[in-house]
């Protein structure tokens, strides 16, 4: 994180706006308006683009992915306009834990990739290409597409460092080990082989 220039009522601010803009459930939204019944009951039960993809809508699939990676996109560059770079990452950070755990649904959301990913395009773009570059890769040579973002948080860590983006690193840590965290279950099922793949039912 970089150092902290902001008052704690910005800070506290900032947090909320990130949090309440990463809460909106973009796949439950997409779901209900394209009748395709309540996600809770379908597949891993995720309200991700993943799950949404499972019923069959590419298009509803599509449109989550970029709601989800937008609200992340935006919580950053909204933050921006107005803010120290302090509270822009306090922002994006809780636009994560937002989308994660939204008081909407019970706090019981997504796993975050898609709002990871907007995030880090809108935050540091270069190496939100890059985090896409790798999931991508990941995902098409293995077809799990947890695998793909756990590779993806793993690394990127290290590449931004690499690449001379160090003040953002921490905040790539964090929301790393809140993303491992996530896929807890998943790591699992890849372990034990039953992990289902891109596009299965």
């Amino acid at each position: 994180m970089p150092v902290i220039e902001s008052s704690l009522v910005i800070l506290i601010l900032w947090g909320a706006v990130g949090y309440l803009l990463g809460s909106i459930p973009g796949g439950v939204i997409m779901a209900r308006l394209m009748g395709l019944g309540n996600l809770r009951d379908i597949g891993s039960g995720n309200i991700g683009a993943t799950n949404v993809l499972r019923t069959g809508n590419k298009k509803a699939a599509a449109l989550t992915l970029v709601f989800d990676a937008g609200k992340g996109a935006v919580a950053v560059l909204v933050a921006r306009q107005f803010a120290p770079e302090d509270a822009v990452q306090l922002a994006a950070l809780m636009a994560f834990v937002g989308h994660c755990f939204p008081v909407w649904l019970r706090f019981n959301g997504g796993k975050g990739v898609a709002t990871y990913l907007g995030i880090l395009l809108a935050l540091v773009w270069p190496m939100g290409l890059a985090a896409c570059a790798i999931w991508l890769v990941t995902a098409v040579i293995t077809r799990f597409s947890s695998l793909a973002a756990l590779v993806a948080a793993g690394v990127l860590p290290v590449v931004m460092i690499a690449a001379g983006f160090a003040d953002s690193a921490v905040l790539a840590v964090l929301l790393a080990l809140l993303i491992y965290a996530r896929h807890w279950g998943n790591i699992k099922r890849l372990r034990t082989g039953t992990e289902g793949k891109i596009g299965a039912k």
